[in-house]
């Protein structure tokens, strides 16, 4: 054992040490028995329903000790959808006619949250890459093209990527050792907020609006510091959402909608940053 322990030294034995001893026991019919299993080795036993609260309490702190051990303070979130294209790319995800058409019109969004992840990636820098950090969801479309804008000017980016039933994989931009993969939703959306410096929304479907009203509501509730909270696409948000509609229904209270600022382009949502945290323009 080395007695030099990252956290202090301790005389006990290490866990690696006893998990190592507990596979080299001799193979009998009571060794082979689950019950014989270390508890935290043992997956039957960790998944069984009344260890939950264990699970979320380990999806919790594995990001959380990589993450503070990688000394990043802040992020910036991108959400959007994953069947938007890369210019060009085949829309692979329409149904029709229709949807083909408007997912490749809206493959500009992907040029846009790869242009944005580069601006935030490159201000990144200044901080040797701990604060506004790209995180995504670390799938395809837009999450896809945020990752891919960092990875282009040579930076960090994290994916908090979800195990669903249909078969998926992170995208290939994100770094290795920041890619995450999540069984509740419920963790991964704290974990997406919890460092969150700014948030950049852009066109997406049922995912995507359900952590935007997430941050929305923390914000709205004084749940959650204000930060700048970016639509991208103020023609599909307009049409999508009609937020002064709620207000004069009396709903929400009017300028609640103000909370969210609008942007066509990458320069623009940076400059909704750089001018809510006073950010100089580079030399």
């Amino acid at each position: 054992m080395n007695p030099m322990e990252k956290n202090g030294w301790t005389p006990l034995p290490h866990s690696d040490e006893d998990l190592e001893r507990a596979r080299s026991v001799p193979d009998t019919p009571q060794t082979r028995a689950s019950t014989y299993r270390l508890a935290w080795n043992d997956e039957d036993f960790l998944t069984r329903r009344e260890m939950r609260a264990v699970r979320l309490q380990l999806e919790l702190m594995k990001p959380e000790l990589i993450l503070t051990e990688r000394g990043i303070r802040s992020t910036v979130i991108l959400f959007g959808g994953a069947r938007i294209p890369e210019p060009g790319g085949p829309a692979w995800a329409a149904k029709n006619e229709t949807q083909e058409k408007n997912l490749k019109a809206n493959s500009k969004y992907y040029d846009e949250a790869r242009k944005f992840a580069r601006l935030c990636s490159e201000h990144s820098a200044g901080s040797y890459h701990r604060e506004f950090v790209v995180v995504t969801g670390g799938g395809p479309g837009v999450m896809e093209a945020g990752n891919r804008g960092a990875a282009d000017v040579g930076a960090p980016s994290i994916g908090l990527n979800i195990v669903l039933p249909h078969e998926q994989a992170p995208n290939l931009y994100v770094t290795p050792e920041l890619c995450f993969n999540f069984h509740y939703f419920a963790i991964r959306k704290m974990h997406f907020i919890m460092r969150a410096k700014a948030v950049a929304i852009f066109p997406g479907g049922f995912g995507t609006m359900d952590e935007f009203f997430e941050t929305l509501t923390l914000i709205q509730t004084g749940r959650m510091e204000r930060v700048p909270v970016i639509l991208f696409g103020s023609d599909f948000w307009h049409r999508a959402l009609d937020l002064d509609f709620l207000a004069e229904q009396g709903t929400i209270s009017p300028g609640d909608q103000h909370i969210i600022s609008y942007a066509d382009t990458a320069e623009d949502a940076w400059d909704v940053i750089r001018a809510f945290y006073e950010i100089g323009q580079p030399v």
